[in-house]
């Protein structure tokens, strides 16, 4: 069985930086148990990571996320020094939901694939959605104990939707 791990935007910005969070915090050592867990499987990882440049702004999202967060060459911008990306192919996105990361991961000739990461309600609901949309017949799991969203209530609500849209929610 061919699977494969997305992990979704673990980055200073989204942890302990300009959007960081409590909730964010307490996920880490989860998310870098679940990569272990992929590795010593053998199996296919890929980082993502929000990626804006110094216009931000001046951009659609801002209209409804108005904090500075994830500039490209900024500490913020990149992925928390507890994740273990060594051998493992990371993808800056421009967008909440990637349709690069989608077409790279059909290409990919999965089994299963699981996402985790920051945050459930925007960018980890995102693209597990066009991932379940593009290959429906796939098992799409995400583990709530390695995601955290913009409160507790859109937490619980991203996965209540994934759970109505036949993800996999577990831990839930």
């Amino acid at each position: 069985m061919k699977r494969l791990l997305i992990v979704v935007d673990m980055q200073n910005d989204f942890i302990t930086g300009s959007l960081g969070s409590i909730q964010a915090e307490k996920i880490v050592p989860n998310v870098k148990a679940k990569i272990e867990e992929y590795k010593k499987n053998g199996d296919d990882i890929i980082f993502t990571r929000d990626t804006h440049f110094d216009d931000y702004l001046s951009t659609q999202e801002s209209i409804y996320m108005p904090v500075i967060h994830c500039i490209i060459g900024t500490e913020g911008h990149e992925l928390s020094g507890e994740m273990d990306t060594e051998g493992c192919r990371v993808l800056d996105k421009y967008t909440i939901g990637s349709l690069e990361l989608a077409k790279e991961v059909a290409d990919g000739d999965y089994d299963e694939i699981e996402l985790c990461g920051l945050c459930t309600d925007v960018c980890v609901i995102s693209n597990t959605l066009i991932h379940k949309a593009q290959l429906p017949e796939i098992k799409v799991t995400v583990d709530a104990r390695c995601c955290a969203g913009s409160s507790e209530e859109n937490n619980k609500a991203a996965f209540m939707t994934m759970i109505m849209c036949q993800v996999n929610v577990t831990n839930f």
